[in-house]
Formats: structure tokens, sequence, C-alpha cells
């Protein structure tokens, strides 16, 4: 039974239940009291639709935290710990996660609009986030195959729309990418080495000196796609011949 245990803790699925048993429910005046203390470990509160706007999270624990559907628009989380939260449907435009960790943080429908996300490890689900024009250059989302003792952890953006996002230099080796909206994103020098980018659209997209290493590009479209003649590993991808190129 520990194992089971110990593998839901980790990919977040316990996160919920875990925090709702020990968790304190904290309105947003409870939360800037909390700050303007000085605390810095708000791990597993319970803050689900709340306004948290503009709040100032900069290295502030929140391990566990039950965010879901909270407003952190404008919020400062920048070295702010987000391992294992729950964030889905959280609204999240313009915040500043600069190097904050999302290790399997549950991000399911989150709109990150515009948020700065530079630097930040983030290893978690995603699904139909809204990414739009956010900033992840130089993201950590790639799997550490040497620790995966319990399945294969990775950032999951599946149908995450992400239309116009930065991802210069971001290390996104096995992610999920599987129809995602990459319309006119910046995608240079992007490890893709072994992700999932089927039915993707890289229509405009910029991948200039992007690897994409064994890559399912299985009916994605890079029609408009630019320097689609540096992409590294293009030979290598699978499904290439159902991909869409400019002809």
């Amino acid at each position: 039974m520990l194992r089971p245990l110990l593998a839901a803790v980790c990919f977040g699925f316990l996160a919920a239940p875990l925090s709702a048993v020990s968790a304190e429910a904290l309105s947003r005046e409870k939360i800037m009291e909390r700050l303007a203390s000085g605390a810095t470990d708000l791990s597993n509160i319970e803050a689900p639709a709340v306004d948290l706007s503009g709040l100032d999270f900069t290295g502030v624990r929140l391990f566990g935290a039950n965010l879901k559907g909270a407003n952190l628009s404008n919020a400062k989380l920048g070295r702010a710990n987000l391992d294992v939260a729950i964030l889905r449907n959280a609204i999240m435009n313009n915040a500043d996660l600069r190097e904050a960790s999302l290790f399997s943080t549950v991000g399911v429908g989150t709109a990150l609009q515009g948020a700065d996300l530079r630097g930040a490890r983030m290893m978690g689900n995603f699904e139909a986030a809204n990414l739009e024009g956010a900033n992840l250059a130089g993201v950590k989302g790639a799997s550490d195959m040497r620790n995966q003792p319990m399945g294969l952890i990775r950032l999951v953006l599946t149908r995450a729309k992400l239309h116009g996002a930065k991802m210069q230099g971001a290390d996104l080796s096995r992610v999920d990418l599987s129809f995602a909206d990459l319309r006119d994103a910046d995608l240079r020098q992007v490890n893709l080495t072994r992700a999932n980018l089927a039915g993707a659209d890289f229509t405009g997209a910029d991948l200039h000196g992007a690897i994409v290493t064994e890559a399912d590009i299985e009916a994605a479209v890079f029609s408009g796609a630019k320097g689609l003649d540096s992409v590294r590993g293009l030979d290598s991808t699978i499904g290439r011949d159902r991909a869409v190129f400019d002809r």
C-alpha cells in the first residue's frame, strides 16, 4: 500500500484530500496578515476561489496549497514553491513566477496569460492552460529519467494555448504538447527531444536552433514556421510524413 500512496502524492492525486485534513481555510485578509508578519511557509493552505490578486508571495512556500479557482493575477510568486499545489482553473494572468517551482502541480485550465515564468521549474499537469503571451524562456520542464521510480513525471501542456509565448532556450524534453496552439511562439533553441508534438500548431513560430530529436510530430502544422532549416533532429521525428509543412 505504501508505494501506491507515495506515487499518488508525488503526482498530486492526493494533494487536495491530504490538505483538506489539516489545512486552515484562509481569506484574503488572513493571508495578508500572515505575509505582513513575515510568514514564509503557507504550505497546505486552503484558499480556493479567494481573491489574492497583486499579493507578494516572493519566496514563499505554498507546497500543497489548494488555490483552485483563486485569483492570483499580478501576484508576485518569484522563487515560490508551488510543488503539488492545486491551481486548477486559477487566474494567474501577468503573475510573476520567475524561478518558481511547480513540480507535480495541477494547473489544468489555469489562466497564465502574460505571466512571467522565466527560469521556472515546471513539471506538472497544465492541460488546456492559457499561456498566450507568457514568458517561459529558460523553463526547466524536462523529465529527469534518472529519478522516475514511480512512472514518468513530465510537463503536460496538451491543448494549451501558447500563442505568441516566449519559450527561448526552454528545456522541454519529453513534454506533452499534443494539440497545443504554438502559433507565432518564440521557440528558438528549445529542446523538444522526444516530446509529444502530435497535432500541435506551429504556424508562424520561430524554431531557429530548436531540437526535435525523436519527437512525435504526426499531424503537427509547421506552415510559415521560421528556421526549419536549422532545426536539429527533424529527420529522426516520428510521423514526419504526416506533418504539414509549406509546399
